[in-house]
């Protein structure tokens, strides 16, 4: 069983990395860590750096639980939703675990949802946590 987590470093992506890692441990499941850089090669080296960073220092966190994890650092271009679902179908992942913070109803008609988008067209079950 795969596990992906849309992880960008943010308190509530880290929350998702921790439920994360109780379902691996209680299905004896494989944690893909992955992040979505908006922007694909114009991201800024320091940029880069910094979540590919953040990404390491969390997978290394999972494997010092005992759990099978991968990190995944995507810049292909594509909005963070449609990377991460894209990520979930190609890993065949099993279920997807995110981490969303509140919105008021304005905030996500101006802004759009990733959530939203990732909850909407994933091939597989869709777990949140805030």
């Amino acid at each position: 069983m795969n596990i992906l987590v849309a992880y960008d470093g943010t308190r509530e992506a880290r929350q998702a990395a921790r439920l994360a890692a109780l379902h691996a441990k209680a299905m004896q499941a494989r944690v893909i860590l992955a992040h979505s850089m908006v922007g694909g090669p114009q991201i800024p080296r320091p940029d880069f750096e910094r979540a590919e960073k953040e990404l390491k220092h969390q997978e290394f966190a999972l494997k010092e639980q005992g759990i099978d994890c991968e990190s995944l650092l995507s810049v292909r271009g594509l909005e963070a939703g449609e990377d991460i679902v894209q990520i979930a179908r190609e890993k065949q992942v099993d279920e997807i675990v995110l981490g969303i913070e509140r919105r008021s109803k304005v905030g996500k008609l101006l802004f759009g949802s990733t959530a939203q988008y990732i909850l909407l067209n994933a091939d597989c079950p869709v777990v949140t946590v805030r």
